[in-house]
């Protein structure tokens, strides 16, 4: 009886298994879901077939780099997403609406830059609603992509984001500049074997500056475009 039902159990978790790589197969390459009894997913990659990738830059701190940043972008004709600290954004209006004037797309990275995977669905609520309330006062602008702090998130993130009308979105490369200085290695991670749909983490450092032209110009060399994130995943772009 016991050989049995160790049996048994084999022969579960080798169901399981099947039907767990038949599911990989089954999902569009680069998308990562995260099965919950809301069925909500977050984004990790873009479409293959977008035709580029997306810089984002997740900000709350370095207003003259954020703006140096928007500089470069526009001479080399690209674009990117600020996702931005609510708590920074209330006490950097001009550059908010900077970011907007000047065609780029602000996605939420919450208030406080708390960890949201430790917080409450009410506190998940308010972390993210209290940053749009402020980038909408200043620019009218409701955003809709919330990257959470620190890659942190967890159930009631998911429902928070759900029911406040937000896709939540991480990111397939991780330049890791907020602890690395060196140039050369935040270019190698943003662009070694880069692809269409790739999601770029950068933030707004000196440092990543003077990276920021050499990625855009490997890019470029790979007959890629540089993409908002709403495009680059397939989602409508966000209108002010």
């Amino acid at each position: 009886m016991k050989n049995k039902n160790i049996k048994l159990v084999t022969d579960i978790i080798l169901l399981f298994t099947v039907i767990a790589v038949f599911l990989v197969g089954f999902f569009p390459q680069g998308y990562v879901t995260i099965f919950s009894s809301s069925n909500s997913s977050v984004i990790y990659k873009g479409s293959e077939s977008s035709g580029g990738v997306a810089l984002t830059f997740n900000v709350y701190e370095n207003t003259e780099v954020v703006n140096e940043i928007m500089e470069l972008l526009l001479k080399k004709g690209a674009t990117a997403t600020f996702y931005v600290g609510g708590c920074w954004a209330d006490d950097n209006g001009e550059t908010i609406k900077k970011i907007v004037e000047n065609g780029f797309e602000i996605g939420n990275h919450g208030y406080f830059h708390k960890d949201h995977k430790k917080l409450s669905y009410k506190e998940n609520i308010s972390e993210i609603s209290n940053c749009s309330k402020i980038v909408k006062s200043f620019t009218g602008y409701d955003m809709k992509l919330f990257a959470p702090p620190s890659g942190s998130y967890g159930q009631e993130t998911i429902n928070a984001t759900k029911k406040l009308g937000y896709t939540a979105v991480m990111w397939s490369k991780d330049t890791i500049d907020w602890r690395d200085t060196n140039v050369d290695l935040i270019v190698k991670r943003a662009t070694n074997s880069i692809s269409s749909g790739d999601i770029i983490l950068m933030h707004p450092k000196k440092h990543t500056l003077q990276a920021l032209e050499t990625i855009i110009d490997k890019i470029d060399k790979k007959g890629l475009k540089t993409l908002t994130v709403s495009t680059c995943v397939g989602l409508e772009p966000i209108k002010v």
